[in-house]
């Protein structure tokens, strides 16, 4: 069967004009909607001293105040008798869904089926841009639970005539490969690469498989991780970047950054005090507004919803794919942000450093850093430990020199601390399997401040 070449071509190829007047007035549906049903943007409005109406476009959404999760955590039990971020009656609540809770009590979101339809679009793009089609067959290796991802590709999958493998989790038998011949497998990066490591110990060749494309996401990464995910499967990895308040950008088969559905929820970039927007091509916070069609329903909405990842806008000009939405760079996660000597370092810097081409003839990719008080104040220590295939031999020294390098490289603020030992990287090698995030249950913290402050 033919694949198509977009999931909806009418809004996802639509002129700047067109789509500029579509989120205006999905803007002030939105707005409208969210004073007449929701509980907290009825008394939030009041308390702010704001209009819905005098909030005709997308730009007048900087008039608000910003919210956090932190907001959305108050206004919820055991803090409050009610959820008032539900925006609808409980009759039309198809399902509750909580975020994982890693940053404090888990947000709860209530969706409606429209909500799902709408979380199903973003995706169904996202597939179609990647090159997906009724021939896929995809292993999902994401969470059926209270997050939203892995039944969103679901749904998404339903409208394409894919085929779905919903194992949930990245430790499925090797038979699955055999047997299934899935085409595509979701995942997030380290998941892909231990699965990759796991059957070419089990005398699988990745190559002889039938996987022709894999999408990461879950968690940012590197542009060094990716290209060796890449080279390890020989096949294309796609990035996806979503989260139950309902991002869900995808990149295309271009590779040009991640589309945002602009038509489904607005993405803004503030400055780091968030009180003005900044302009593309800066990195900022990303500040998100759930668009609804006229006429529509939703479980809970958000306007001027501060995420807590940062990015940046890559560009407005339409995709050499024929895709006019805008374009970001893969986000990163503030909480993976620390700050040494003035210089902001993030866990996908770390990475970068790790993945470095060299290195990886004597790394499987595993690392972990932790941030210590130096021996003088004023100090600072980077520990960086990494998982070697032997640590026997092993060239450390390589190993070291291009790490630094890298991150020296991209870190100028820390080039003159490095030089007078301000600063300093101290490495740890060791077996597979002996970094301490191998002992804790959760999502692994690659990159620890342990400063006393």
């Amino acid at each position: 069967m033919a694949m198509s070449k977009y999931h909806n071509p009418g809004i996802e190829t639509m002129n700047r004009d067109g789509l500029d007047s579509l989120i205006d007035e999905r803007v002030r549906y939105t707005v409208r909607y969210a004073h007449e049903h929701s509980m907290f943007y009825r008394h939030w409005f009041e308390k702010n001293g704001i209009n819905p109406g005098d909030i005709r476009v997308h730009e007048d959404l900087l008039q608000l105040p910003v919210v956090s999760g932190r907001t959305i955590r108050e206004h919820q039990p055991p803090n409050t008798p009610d959820f008032q971020f539900c925006s609808t009656a409980w009759g039309d609540i198809f399902t509750i869904q909580e975020t994982s809770g890693t940053s404090g009590t888990p947000k709860s979101f209530f969706l409606t089926w429209d909500d799902w339809k709408r979380y199903a679009e973003k995706y169904a793009r996202s597939f179609v841009s990647q090159g997906f089609g009724p021939d896929d067959r995809v292993i999902v290796c994401a969470s059926y639970g209270m997050n939203v991802g892995a039944n969103t590709m679901t749904l998404a999958a339903q409208r394409l005539g894919m085929t779905v493998i919903p194992f949930g989790r990245c430790d499925f038998a090797s038979r699955a490969i055999t047997g299934y011949r899935p085409t595509a497998i979701v995942g997030s990066v380290f998941k892909l690469l231990r699965l990759a490591h796991r059957l070419e110990l089990e005398g699988i060749r990745l190559e002889d498989t039938s996987i022709t494309k894999l999408v990461a996401g879950g968690e940012s990464f590197a542009d060094e991780s990716r290209t060796y995910l890449a080279e390890m499967w020989g096949c294309p990895v796609y990035n996806t970047y979503g989260s139950t308040e309902g991002t869900m950008c995808g990149e295309c088969t271009e590779l040009a950054g991640l589309h945002v559905p602009e038509d489904l929820v607005h993405l803004d970039i503030y400055d780091p005090q968030m009180k003005a927007f900044v302009s593309d091509g800066n990195c900022g916070r990303v500040v998100l507004t759930t668009l609804l069609p006229e006429g529509s329903k939703a479980g809970t909405l958000l306007l001027n919803y501060d995420t807590e990842d940062t990015t940046a806008v890559l560009s407005r000009e339409q995709c050499a794919c024929g895709r006019t939405h805008l374009r970001i760079f893969n986000p990163q996660r503030e909480a993976e942000t620390v700050w040494i000597l003035g210089d902001s370092v993030n866990r996908v810097d770390v990475e970068a450093g790790v993945f470095q081409p060299e290195n990886m003839q004597f790394l499987n990719g595993e690392y972990e850093a932790f941030i210590y008080d130096g021996g003088s104040p004023g100090e600072v220590v980077m520990r960086v430990s990494v998982e070697c295939t032997d640590p026997e031999i092993a060239d450390r020294r390589l190993i070291e020199d291009r790490f630094i390098g890298h991150l020296l490289k991209n870190k100028k603020n820390l080039v003159q601390h490095y030089g007078d030992r301000t600063f300093s990287v101290l490495f740890n090698f060791v077996q597979p399997g002996e970094l301490e995030l191998h002992k804790l249950r959760g999502r692994p913290k690659r990159l620890v401040d342990r400063r006393s402050i």
